[in-house]
C-alpha cells in the first residue's frame, strides 16, 4: 500500500531511557525523508514533541490535532505545518484517522495505548483498512506483546486479529512491513459457537 500520511501515537514525556528520545527523533526524521507526513497529538512536549520537531527538521509535512482543552495541558506545538484545535478527544480521533494511511504507536503511557487500541478495533471491526503497529522501541511493548499472546491463547482473541497488530523494532522495518500490508478478508469476530 501506498503511504501518503502515518499517524504516530507516542508519550508527552520522554521516559527513563534516552533509546526512547533517540528512535522517536530517527522516526520522524525518517517519515520525512520518505515524503511520508507525520500526523500526531499536536503537542511540543515529551516524544510528541522530538517526533515533531525531528520531521519538521527533516523538512517534512506536520499536522498536529489536539483537543481546545489540552492546549494549555499538553502545550500545542506553534511550529507545525498545520495545527487543527477539536473539540473534544473524540473529534481528535477521529480526525487524525482520516488524515491518515497508517498508525504507529511509539513508547508511551494509558492515552498512547487507548488510542492505538481503538485504531486497532476499528480495523477488526472493518471500519477501516489501514495497518496499526508498536515501534518496539528497546523491548518497551515486549511484555504488551506477550499479553496479547496470551489473550489469543485463551481464546479471548483471534489470532487473525492479533496478526493485524503489527510489531517492529526499527522504523526502517516497520515501514516495509507498512507497505507490504493487506489487510485480512474479516467478515466477522465471534463465531455462533463461541457466544
Amino acid at each position: 500500500m501506498e503511504l501518503k500520511s502515518v499517524c504516530v501515537y507516542c508519550g508527552s514525556s520522554v521516559g527513563e531511557r534516552p533509546e526512547y528520545l533517540g528512535e522517536a527523533r530517527r522516526f520522524g526524521r525518517l517519515l520525512a525523508e520518505r515524503g511520508i507526513r507525520l500526523v500526531y497529538g499536536g503537542a511540543s512536549v515529551g516524544l510528541m514533541g522530538a517526533v515533531a520537531d525531528a520531521a519538521l527538521a527533516a523538512g517534512g509535512e506536520v499536522i498536529g490535532v489536539i483537543p481546545q482543552a489540552l492546549v494549555a495541558k499538553e502545550i500545542a506545538h506553534s511550529g507545525l505545518t498545520e495545527l487543527r484545535v477539536t473539540a473534544s478527544m473524540h473529534e481528535r480521533k477521529a480526525r487524525m484517522a482520516e488524515l491518515s494511511d497508517g498508525f504507529v504507536a511509539l513508547p508511551g503511557g494509558i492515552g498512547t495505548f487507548e488510542e492505538l487500541f481503538e485504531a486497532w478495533t476499528w480495523a477488526q471491526l472493518g471500519i477501516h483498512h489501514k495497518p496499526c503497529a508498536l515501534l518496539n522501541v528497546a523491548g518497551y511493548y515486549d511484555r504488551l506483546v506477550a499479553f496479547l499472546e496470551h489473550a489469543a491463547a485463551e481464546g479471548f482473541m483471534r489470532r487473525l486479529h492479533r496478526s493485524m497488530l503489527l510489531v517492529a523494532r526499527q522504523p526502517e522495518e516497520l515501514l516495509e512491513v507498512f507497505a507490504a500490508y493487506r489487510p485480512p478478508e474479516v467478515e466477522t469476530w465471534v463465531r455462533a459457537d463461541e457466544s
